[in-house]
């Protein structure tokens, strides 16, 4: 670069699974690159920092959650929130990453300059004030929901006398044993929600407006822990990890192609857990198994509570709120102390930072996604939007190892921008980015960058087929331009090694 170097090769936002993904990719990978990372808040790990409702706990298992580069060594492959920010800690820890992390720093904007082609990013510091940071590249690991803000569905709640909480903001003085509790909600939150309440509350009412398609295992893999024990640890974790990720992928489209006999087996397996005589009405939805995502119960612990008479769950409509509960259509009344209202997140793009090009507002809704990593013609910027109907890290590891491909790819080229250049009459035929009709998905879909059909203009939701194109499609593609800054100086000779890869569990 002509002038100055910027302050890193590379800036990653946001120090959960993405950002820490992507700090050990690079030092696997691009170890001569620089890079930070920039944390808002105080703690790492992200979600499993945020979040402190009882029970909380991975919604998929951790031999697909988890990196593909570190084993998963717990018994359980359901985890809690405490193990899963142990395992993240742990790798932060082993490598180093921690000395790369500035906590407390929380994104506002930033603008990529493309003569000189560097990222100048606004940082909110802990003491509130504001400084400059540069970065050839802008990685964001900052998730997809609103941090700020959780999903208001517009209750007025103004007449109820007891407690309302948020799961996205639990309070830590929150006692809720001994007492009457209504869980508004039905997807995976208030799954969990629900049993963990259950087991010191009087009694936990599961209130839905319409049921939810759920499915039980486990909570203990046992042929994981049984291949564990006879064969290497990396071996017997790159076995359980291929073959959940081919379970994942056959129930999906089982679901999708063989509709009515998915809805049997679900059926069939809550008649053998709840018994003939129990009405499953509560857990009959009227859409197909995966037009939502279905919720994980684990060990059965919300079917048993509900065997145990300590929680229930009711379909209806909402009223209004009085002193001692909820009132729903039809007049009856749920009595409660507390209110969890788990009905939803609230969706958001690029961490909300106002992101510009050369001083010109980036609406990413006009942009198309490339690679489901990189976006068209934004250059020097990845983003991190995990699987819908497998596990977030699947793709957070796919696109750690392809912007690392690219890091190098340009250092042998003498390239310092990279773009996905899309032509203004490209003609693509576009597509629903989320194929699921859930509520946050729903609402969000005004905001969300456009898909196409055919890759790679698109975040599609097929793991195994984005892992053999990610891997067998050459980086100079024809599409993504390699390109030498306006302000830059002579190229430099290639590199005789750009970097090893970190070593693929799966």
């Amino acid at each position: 670069m002509a002038g100055t170097s910027p302050d890193f090769d590379v800036l990653i936002v946001g120090a959960g699974i993405s950002g820490i993904g992507m700090a050990a990719h690079m030092q696997a990978m691009c170890p001569d690159r620089s890079f930070a990372i920039v944390e808002r808040r105080e703690g790492m790990g992200g979600t499993w920092d945020l979040f402190r409702y009882p029970g909380v706990r991975s919604d998929s298992d951790m031999h697909t959650l988890g990196f593909s580069f570190e084993p998963w060594r717990h018994e359980k492959a359901i985890a809690d929130g405490p193990a899963i920010l142990d395992y993240l800690h742990r790798i932060v820890e082993e490598r180093g990453i921690g000395a790369h992390i500035r906590f407390g720093h929380r994104v506002i904007a930033a603008d990529f300059d493309t003569p000189r082609a560097r990222w100048q990013v606004t940082v909110e510091t802990p003491d509130g004030e504001t400084r400059q940071l540069s970065a050839n590249w802008l990685y964001l690991g900052s998730g997809y929901y609103d941090y700020d803000e959780a999903f208001d569905p517009g209750f007025d709640l103004a007449a109820f006398g007891g407690r309302v909480v948020h799961p996205q903001f639990w309070p830590a003085d929150l006692d809720h044993a001994g007492r009457r509790v209504v869980v508004i909600g039905s997807g995976a939150t208030a799954v969990t929600v629900v049993p963990a309440m259950a087991a010191t509350a009087a009694h936990v009412t599961m209130l839905q407006r319409t049921p939810t398609w759920m499915f039980s295992r486990p909570a203990k893999d046992a042929i994981a822990n049984f291949l564990r024990r006879w064969l290497p640890e990396r071996t017997a974790y790159r076995l359980t990890r291929w073959k959940n990720i081919r379970l994942q992928d056959i129930g999906y489209k089982r679901a999708k192609t063989k509709p009515l006999k998915v809805k049997d087996f679900l059926l069939k397996r809550l008649r053998r857990l709840m018994g003939e005589d129990y009405d499953l009405a509560p857990f009959t939805p009227p859409y197909d198994p995966w037009d939502q995502r279905l919720c994980l119960v684990p060990d059965d612990d919300l079917f048993s509570a509900i065997k145990a008479g300590r929680a229930s769950v009711v379909t209806g409509r909402i009223a209004g709120f009085e002193a001692a509960g909820v009132r729903l259509e039809g007049g009856t009344l749920l009595p409660a102390d507390i209110l969890v209202t788990a009905t939803g997140l609230k969706l958001a793009v690029a961490g909300k930072i106002a992101i510009s090009l050369d001083g010109a507002p980036v609406d990413f809704s006009r942009h198309f996604y490339y690679k489901g990593c990189m976006f068209s013609n934004l250059p020097n910027l990845a983003v991190v939007f995990g699987y819908l109907n497998a596990s977030w890290t699947l793709r957070a590891d796919l696109n750690a190892d392809y912007v690392c491909r690219v890091l190098n790819a340009m250092r042998g080229s003498g390239a310092d921008i990279a773009v996905p250049v899309l032509p203004v009459d490209h003609g693509l035929e576009e597509d629903d980015v989320f194929n699921l009709s859930s509520g946050y998905i729903q609402r969000a879909k005004a905001i969300m960058p456009r898909n196409a059909v055919n890759h790679p203009w698109r975040l599609s939701q097929e793991y195994i087929a984005d892992r053999r194109r990610m891997r067998r499609d050459p980086i100079d593609d024809g599409i993504l331009a390699l390109r030498q800054a306006q302000a830059s100086a002579p190229a430099p000779a290639p590199m005789a090694a750009p970097g090893a890869t970190l070593e693929p569990a799966e």
